[in-house]
């Protein structure tokens, strides 16, 4: 498969009207992404009461491959019991997350009791009743809840508050595993966790630093932004370690001369090491203050511990900063020399900066080199962590989180007249130590895909193993349903967001907080996420407690809720008589007052990691064209030219030195696990090779940030040899299938139910 020469363009029209017609037809699917409800996949945010492919400043349209994609999963007919009598455990196992994706909608409630070889289809009754008795089979802090970043700020409140309610803080959320470091990285420096500025102020910047991602492929929307900017003569400085072709040139669909010509996307391309972020942020700092570049009077009036860190900074070496980043001192220049003359610059960046056991530190690098030049605290100019999951910053905001803020926990439990657990509550990845340990015997995951979603995919699959019993609320089947099973597991279909009966919110990476209608229902059988929430609540609780969790069944109590517990959502108690969207109040930045205790904005040192050892290579995992999160639509990965999924991304160097071939079978080694994948050839920074996650999640181990609790995804070491050096004794014990052309098609496997 060739690599294209720019994203977007005429090939994601032919892309998206090839969903239109597995959709149902162009015009049904035209007026599915036209409702009142938010986009379903990546934080930028657009939809909600100014109508869908629209974002909050009215501009239509507003719409990507991955909103379609998403779109079209949730428009698939439904999986009949029929399937579920096919395809035992040893089955699903054989099945591609694709595959696994395109089966079709849950709408049945399904369980497998021990000792059970498939899943079976239960009645609502018998479902819920058994996910009650499950939750009285423990003792509180015996059980922990997951959260995914798709669900709505409504049900994301609610369970939490059933969980506090119930006697136990352990409620974590997907953000553990992607901005976890941001959030802490930017509350130590500003004391808000979120980005600083809104949507307008990209339209206001004349710089973009975008380090550590690929918004081409999974944030599309935002390559218009970086169009324009270079349109009215800013710059872009992309740093990342591989060359995307989408960040070289990009061709907007929604915008003519961008279709026709393309545009060029990165001013100047730098390529750190995997994990060189900091020398190069290092060496930004050190050469903007050699430059006399360094805004005086923020650093003097609006900062602290300025004095600390420029002099840390000083005393730096080059040869250090190029040693530990990868990237020479006449390239580091040019970037410094593009910053020093901006007037408004935003920072950009995704999971390349937190995947790291040093993510928090990335972070406050960022910050750092922003204040440097007072880039923070005015419009135009901040600090905009790229987020995923559409509602990811929402399900923060509500209270997802083993500890609540003291105001929020104050506000909460005066509201209700509960009492909150004392005891400390686990993170997501400490929740899977203790299930390993026997500690924890009931999981509750709110969507998403918890096993997908971990490192060290063999000891993930043990520790889910071992819990008593695991519920999901899910939408379609995931890898998880599969690998992530306890000695009983209960699987509770629920409708997406534009099939609810009742409205809901979300916010996205902006702060902004959309109001999404719903719609009809495309399919019987699923139920609203608040209903199934509250439904067991009331079943595990009564009706004589503090919580009133018959009146939960209305999206509006909720809401009020919110508006008197969240500080800054005040106004999503007037929402629905209003239908005015709101920006969460406290947030966005646009003066130099931080909400911190001194008011300022506080600089931290961030000591170098080292740099990668002789022959050394560093494991990047990422994402590809053809998916969004762990969920994969396609097997392809178009953009970088790989036609399939089982792949290992190295320098040509790297190859040569291994003595390997492109298209080679090799053994891919860590310290947690192997893969045999092919080689391929592709522009990567020497010493760092890239694979498809969650699938290459089997080679990741469990270290991680100590601040955040965030594992390395995007930093592990590896071994590559021939696969004729592969022993039986090496192969995995979890090792998902990631080609699905290796075994029949969904449709061949459907017609055999």
């Amino acid at each position: 498969m060739s690599r294209v020469r720019t994203g977007g363009g005429w090939a994601a029209i032919r892309y998206s009207l090839r969903l239109a017609r597995r959709a149902g037809g162009l015009r049904r699917f035209y007026a599915a992404l036209r409702t009142r409800n938010a986009c379903k996949t990546c934080a930028l945010g657009m939809g909600g009461q100014l109508g869908g492919m629209t974002d909050e400043s009215g501009r239509f349209p507003e719409v990507c491959k991955k909103s379609m994609q998403a779109m079209a999963a949730d428009m698939q007919g439904r999986i009949e019991a029929r399937f579920f009598e096919r395809y035992g455990f040893d089955e699903l196992r054989r099945f591609s997350p694709r595959e696994l994706e395109h089966v079709g909608r849950l709408a049945d409630p399904v369980r497998a009791a021990p000792g059970d070889d498939r899943y079976r289809v239960i009645s609502w009754e018998e479902a819920i009743d058994r996910c009650a008795a499950l939750l009285r089979t423990h003792t509180p802090d015996e059980h922990f809840f997951y959260f995914s970043g798709r669900s709505s700020n409504e049900a994301g409140f609610l369970l939490q508050l059933f969980a506090r309610v119930f006697g136990t803080n352990n409620v974590n959320n997907c953000s553990y595993y992607c901005h976890q470091a941001s959030g802490v990285g930017l509350s130590s420096a500003f004391g808000s966790g979120t980005a600083t500025i809104e949507l307008e102020d990209l339209r206001r910047c004349d710089l973009v630093f975008l380090i550590g991602g690929n918004p081409a492929s999974n944030h599309p929307r935002l390559m218009r932004q970086l169009v324009e900017l270079r349109r009215r003569g800013g710059k872009v400085i992309v740093i990342n370690p591989l060359i995307e072709t989408g960040l070289v040139n990009f061709s907007v669909p929604s915008d003519w001369r961008s279709l026709l010509f393309g545009s060029k996307i990165a001013d100047l391309y730098l390529q750190p090491h995997a994990g060189g972020d900091l020398g190069v942020l290092a060496g930004l700092a050190k050469r903007i203050d050699e430059l006399g570049a360094v805004n005086r009077e923020f650093v003097t009036t609006c900062a602290e511990d300025f004095e600390a860190f420029i002099g840390g900074v000083q005393r730096r070496l080059w040869e250090e900063i190029e040693d530990s980043g990868g990237v020479d001192r006449a390239t580091i220049d040019a970037a410094a020399r593009m910053y020093a003359v901006s007037e408004a610059t935003v920072f950009a960046w995704t999971m390349g900066i937190t995947h790291h056991l040093h993510g928090v530190d990335n972070v406050r690098a960022i910050a750092n080199l922003a204040m440097l030049r007072g880039m923070v605290g005015r419009p135009g100019a901040g600090l905009l962590p790229i987020r995923g999951h559409s509602n990811v910053q929402g399900i923060g905001s509500v209270g997802v989180t083993p500890k609540l803020k003291e105001e929020v926990l104050r506000r909460l439990e005066s509201e209700f007249g509960v009492c909150v657990p004392e005891r400390k509550g686990l993170d997501t990845l400490a929740c899977l130590e203790a299930a390993h340990r026997g500690e924890i015997r009931h999981a509750w995951c709110l969507g998403g895909n918890l096993f997908g979603s971990n490192p060290d995919a063999r000891w993930t699959a043990e520790a889910m193993r071992r819990l008593d019993s695991v519920v999901y609320l899910s939408t379609t089947l995931n890898t998880g349903h599969a690998w992530g099973r306890a000695k009983e597991t209960i699987i509770l279909p629920v409708k997406a967001r534009d099939e609810e009966s009742q409205a809901t919110t979300q916010e996205s990476m902006f702060n902004f907080v959309r109001f999404s209608e719903g719609g009809p229902e495309r399919l019987p059988g699923p139920r609203g996420e608040v209903e199934v929430i509250a439904t067991i609540a009331r079943a595990v609780l009564g009706d004589d407690g503090a919580v009133d969790w018959k009146s939960m069944l209305e999206h509006r109590t909720i809401r009020r809720a919110i508006a008197k517990i969240i500080p800054g959502y005040e106004g999503i108690g007037a929402i629905d008589d209003t239908g005015r969207e709101f920006h969460v109040a406290g947030r966005t930045m646009h003066t130099p007052r931080f909400p911190t205790p001194s008011g300022r904005g506080r600089f931290h040192v961030t000591p170098l990691p080292s740099p990668p050892s002789a022959g050394e290579l560093r494991l990047i995992t990422l994402r590809s064209e053809g998916q969004f999160n762990t969920v994969v639509y396609d097997e392809d990965d178009f953009y970088r030219g790989q036609e399939r999924r089982d792949v290992i991304l190295m320098n040509p160097a790297d190859l040569a030195a291994r003595g390997l071939r492109p298209d080679q079978p090799v053994i891919v080694r860590s310290v947690v696990g192997s893969l045999i994948v092919r080689a391929r050839s592709y522009d990567i920074r020497a010493g760092s090779a890239a694979m498809y996650y969650p699938e290459a999640n089997v080679l990741v181990p469990r270290d991680a940030d100590p601040l955040s609790r965030t594992p390395a995804f995007k930093h592990v070491r590896v071994t590559v040899s021939g696969a004729a050096a592969f022993s039986g004794e090496d192969r995995p014990a979890v090792a998902l299938p990631i080609v699905g052309k290796r075994a029949a098609s969904v449709a061949d496997r459907m017609k055999q139910c």
